[in-house]
């Protein structure tokens, strides 16, 4: 049991006057701070198809590695999370090691995209990207990063396309969808997802954001909030913080038959483990997957737990499976500063190993 608390008068006087300078302070920061940009490294824009955008980054110097990197993200918030600022990216660790990386921009659907299925993002949208950077290099395979629901992406695409993949690395990747841990699997397991998409055509982003925001309602709904007054006095310290709000709430509509697709088969049935899934009329089986692997996991993720993505070691066909735990969660994995030491080089590490 807490006790109660033992605050003097002194003590409740001393609180008040340093929170009325820090609001006082806040006033004047307010007016210094700048439009939270976001964007650390130059890409130029390289591939399109419909919304998608495909980008290359650009570095300081020329990529030592042989073979370029494809980031796919997720479908459910903007990729510019792992190019952030500069202290604060992935993308500039990875080319700081010499990688020729590049990413998927999956823009922003509209009632046009409503009946796009999940055979159109992977056999068309993400194919379509892997063709083109495999034609600009004249190679036959390149290497693929998947990110949380864009790793499952990556799992689909590798067991239907196991000649174009050279290595696979998984991000923060849900594999097992119905362990016991897992929020948002329990939340989603009885919803009437087909009666959910008829009504709403596309899923609106504020709504997802709802439902991410209240898995930890009091962390990411008012403790962060009661935080900012901490740094009211601090312009860069302010800036990050509009900045990961920015990319928080810039979050694309979701296409309304992917979405139905996705819950069915992955939260509800849990077919990417159990077996049965079928993309454009073929089935999808990890066993396909002989590519060497990286499962990268955060073991302080709420959103995708390490039991979500551990399991993938004993479905994928490959002898060559590498796990790495980071000590974090979902977002710092990408953004802590233990993360721009570790991440990269251990993923650059990994990929050097396997291209001699």
């Amino acid at each position: 049991m807490i006790g109660p608390l033992k605050l003097s008068p002194q003590a409740l006087a001393e609180e008040n006057l340093r929170l009325q300078r820090k609001l006082g302070a806040g006033l004047k920061t307010l007016r210094e701070v700048g439009e939270a940009n976001y964007g650390a490294t130059r890409k130029e824009a390289v591939y399109s198809d419909g919304k998608l955008t495909l980008y290359r980054y650009r570095g300081e110097g020329k990529p030592s590695a042989k073979v370029p990197l494809l980031i796919v993200y997720a479908l459910v918030n903007r990729p510019y999370m792992v190019d952030l600022q500069h202290d604060r990216s992935l993308v500039k660790g990875l080319l700081g090691h010499g990688e020729d990386v590049y990413i998927i921009d999956w823009g922003y659907p509209d009632g046009s995209d409503r009946w796009l299925d999940l055979d159109d993002y992977i056999n068309r949208f993400i194919d379509g990207c892997v063709d083109h950077i495999r034609d600009a290099h004249g190679l036959d395979a390149i290497n693929v990063l998947g990110i949380c629901q864009g790793g499952a992406f990556s799992l689909c695409y590798s067991a239907l396309h196991p000649e174009k993949v050279r290595n696979l690395i998984t991000m923060v990747t849900p594999v097992d969808f119905h362990t016991e841990d897992n929020m948002l699997s329990h939340w989603t397991r009885d919803l009437d997802v087909d009666l959910f998409v008829g009504a709403l055509g596309n899923v609106p982003a504020d709504l997802m954001n709802w439902c991410y925001l209240t898995l930890k309602p009091f962390r990411l709904n008012l403790q962060k909030y009661l935080g900012l007054v901490d740094v009211l006095d601090d312009v860069g310290e302010l800036e990050n913080f509009l900045r990961m709000e920015k990319w928080i709430f810039d979050s694309p509509d979701q296409a309304g038959e992917a979405f139905r697709q996705f819950i069915r088969d992955f939260y509800q049935g849990n077919k990417l483990v159990k077996g049965g899934l079928e993309i454009g009329g073929r089935e999808v089986s990890l066993k396909a997957i002989d590519m060497p692997v990286l499962n990268i996991f955060a073991e302080q993720d709420h959103l995708v737990p390490p039991s979500a993505s551990r399991p993938l070691g004993k479905h994928v066909g490959t002898r060559d499976y590498t796990e790495l735990a980071f000590r974090g969660g979902h977002i710092g994995i990408y953004v802590s500063g233990r993360a721009q030491r570790e991440v990269p080089k251990a993923i650059h590490d990994w990929l050097a190993q396997r291209s001699r």
